[in-house]
């Protein structure tokens, strides 16, 4: 079993059961057919602070990992499903519905894996949620859907969908730059009562232990996720909150600017992974 976390603020949380550990050598390839990328060689921008970057797949248990092997086993496709009713569903003044101006997802093929970026007529940074809240009340001239409505999550899991398989390429130069070094400082910034940052656990710390976790590298490519604790879909700042909650300090909320650049910053860790939402984790 690999090492657990030293430090005295998680020494109570390093009791170490026996627990299942993942195949690392494993080969993500969806229904016998997409063979998607779970390692690579890490961004320049990363300056060596990580020998490879690592899909969060590799770190989950062999049975966690054989449900996002076959789209008939991955729970998150139940979502994807629902999504395209409501992709066809008329609402709003306008009397529109998404297919009115995109007569198919497919059209979405490439938006994930570039996301987030930065919105030249908006003039910041746009996550998904943005760009479906965004077609909503300006096209449709409907109500936005809620962060973390299942609306949303369901509509976020079928655009992803269509860019799996394609490496995250998420540019972080221009005018998105300053939103990114936001986000830099973020990651490496101590929250809480436990003093922890990101890097803590997902740069210094992954592969070992907490607890029964196999702490990952925390790489966003595979979101929207289908967590088995919450039976759902879960977008990158619920995890971010739960993470800075974890460190006992209050956080900050979904759609927020500071989760936005760090969302820019976490995914830019992940260019060359492939886009695997929606996948299974724990």
């Amino acid at each position: 079993m690999k090492k657990p976390i030293a430090g005295l603020a998680l020494a109570a949380a390093l009791a170490l059961p026996s627990v299942a550990v993942a195949d690392e050598d494993a080969k993500l390839i969806i229904n016998g057919e997409i063979e998607l990328v779970t390692e690579t060689e890490p961004a320049a921008h990363l300056d060596g602070a990580l020998r490879s970057v690592r899909s969060g797949w590799t770190f989950r248990t062999t049975e966690t990992q054989a449900l996002q092997m076959d789209d008939f086993d991955n729970p998150g496709m139940i979502f994807v499903d629902q999504a395209l009713d409501s992709f066809e569903t008329v609402d709003g003044a306008a009397g529109k519905s998404c297919a009115s101006c995109h007569e198919d997802p497919a059209e979405f093929e490439g938006l994930r894996a570039q996301l987030p970026k930065y919105n030249e007529e908006a003039g910041e940074v746009w996550t998904m949620e943005m760009y479906v809240n965004n077609c909503r009340t300006e096209r449709m001239e409907a109500e936005a859907w809620g962060w973390k409505s299942q609306p949303m999550l369901n509509m976020n899991a079928l655009i992803s969908l269509q860019s799996r398989g394609m490496p995250v390429n998420v540019a972080i130069d221009g005018p998105a730059q300053s939103v990114w070094e936001q986000g830099k400082e973020m990651y490496y910034t101590r929250y809480g009562q436990l003093e922890l940052s990101c890097a803590n656990c997902h740069e210094d710390n992954y592969d070992n232990y907490i607890r029964a976790d196999h702490l990952s590298q925390g790489q966003t490519n595979g979101f929207p996720v289908y967590r088995l604790k919450q039976a759902n879909l879960i977008t990158q700042h619920n995890r971010f909150r739960g993470c800075i909650r974890d460190t006992r300090a209050h956080t900050f909320a979904e759609g927020s600017p500071e989760f936005v650049a760090l969302e820019l910053y976490v995914a830019s860790r992940g260019n060359g992974l492939s886009v695997e939402a929606p996948s299974v984790r724990n």
